[in-house]
């Protein structure tokens, strides 16, 4: 006797890689989607972009409201978090210009709280905007840097 030859016809291997496609396309799309939804309700990152939403020079140069803040890039080096520093480089826009708010927070053990220790505005023309300082127009690089308080 010889060796049983098991035949899968070709149409049912297509049907099984289509589903295994679309089932690990599923499971990666929920997987970002849960990822982006946890930093942005962190405390972290609320706390910088009420620092944003604060600063009325740096909302007016944006052109907001209304304050638009997209997903985060998972894999861009800016973006770091672990249990005590959140670093994070949140992309933002208005109806007229667009940029990145710069951010780090450190947690406060004794308060049990996070607390932003620099959140900077870079807009796409360039300008720089400190939103943790109290300082305004001061030139640094050649670059106009404005503070909020």
């Amino acid at each position: 006797m010889t060796g049983l030859k098991m035949r899968i016809p070709t149409n049912k291997l297509q049907q099984l890689a289509i589903f295994t496609t679309l089932v690990t396309g599923g499971a990666v799309s929920t997987m970002y989607y849960l990822m982006q939804k946890k930093f942005a309700e962190s405390d972290y990152h609320k706390l910088a972009v009420q620092k944003l939403e604060a600063c009325t020079v740096a909302m007016e140069s944006l052109g907001a409201p209304p304050l638009k803040v997209h997903n985060i890039r998972l894999t861009d080096r800016d973006n770091r978090v672990d249990h005590h520093t959140a670093q994070m480089k949140i992309p933002v826009s208005g109806s007229r210009t667009g940029g990145y708010l710069y951010t780090t927070s450190s947690w406060e053990p004794g308060n049990n709280r996070w607390r932003v220790k620099m959140a900077v505005l870079r807009l796409k023309e360039g300008d720089i905007m400190d939103l943790t300082s109290t300082h305004t127009d001061d030139h640094v690089n050649g670059v106009t840097q404005e503070g909020c308080s």
